[in-house]
C-alpha cells in the first residue's frame, strides 16, 4: 500500500500519536498537531493513544504544565489504549520508541506503511520517555523535540487547505 493510499484526496491527515502510557508525549505530539494544524490552516485530525495505556488516566502533570507554558491545554485529556479502530482510523501512526513500533506490527498486522518513528522527522531516533523525572526541565526537553518532530513531520504533508465550508479541526469523537 502507498504512502498516499490512505487518505482521500479531499479528507483531513488523520494523524495517530502512541506512547506507552498515553499520559505525556503522545498527548503533547496530538497538541501539538492540532495546534499547528489551526496555524497553518489545515484540514487535519489528531488523536493519541498508549500501546499499555489503562483507559480514562489523566495527563501527567508535568505534561500538562509543560504544554501550559506554551499555551496550549491538554488538562482534559484522558488516556486511552491502542484499538483496531484507532488504527484503521489513522492514515499516519507517528510512534515515539522503536517498542511501539514492534507492539503495533505485532497486535495489528495491517498497519503496515503507516507506522513511523517521529523522532526521525527531529533528528533523533527515540523520543524519550519524560514520565517519573521530578523536575520541569525534561517535560521541556521532551515538549520542544515533540514541536520540532511534529512541525517536520506536517511540513512534508500534502497541504489540506481549510475551505469555508469545512472546519479546521474537524471533531474526531
Amino acid at each position: 500500500m502507498s504512502y498516499d493510499s490512505h487518505m482521500s484526496a479531499a479528507g483531513p491527515h488523520r494523524l495517530l500519536f502512541v506512547c506507552t502510557a498515553n499520559i505525556c508525549r503522545s498527548p503533547m505530539g496530538e497538541a501539538l498537531a492540532r495546534a499547528y494544524a489551526i496555524e497553518r490552516q489545515w484540514l487535519a485530525e489528531a488523536r493519541s493513544c498508549g500501546v499499555s495505556a489503562l483507559p480514562d488516566n489523566e495527563a501527567a502533570r508535568r505534561s500538562v504544565r509543560a504544554m501550559a507554558e506554551v499555551g496550549v491545554d491538554i488538562s482534559a485529556h484522558r488516556s486511552q489504549p491502542v484499538t483496531a479502530e484507532l488504527v484503521a482510523w489513522a492514515s499516519h501512526i507517528l510512534v515515539m520508541e522503536i517498542r511501539h513500533s514492534s507492539s503495533l506490527h505485532e497486535r495489528f498486522p495491517g498497519c503496515d506503511g503507516k507506522v513511523m518513528m517521529l523522532g526521525n522527522f527531529g533528528g533523533v531516533m527515540e523520543i524519550e520517555d519524560p514520565y517519573g523525572a521530578w523536575f520541569m526541565p525534561r517535560y521541556r526537553t521532551c515538549r520542544d523535540e515533540l514541536q520540532r518532530c511534529v512541525t517536520s513531520f506536517m511540513d512534508r504533508l500534502p497541504a489540506r487547505p481549510i475551505t469555508t465550508d469545512r472546519p479546521i479541526i474537524q471533531d474526531s469523537e
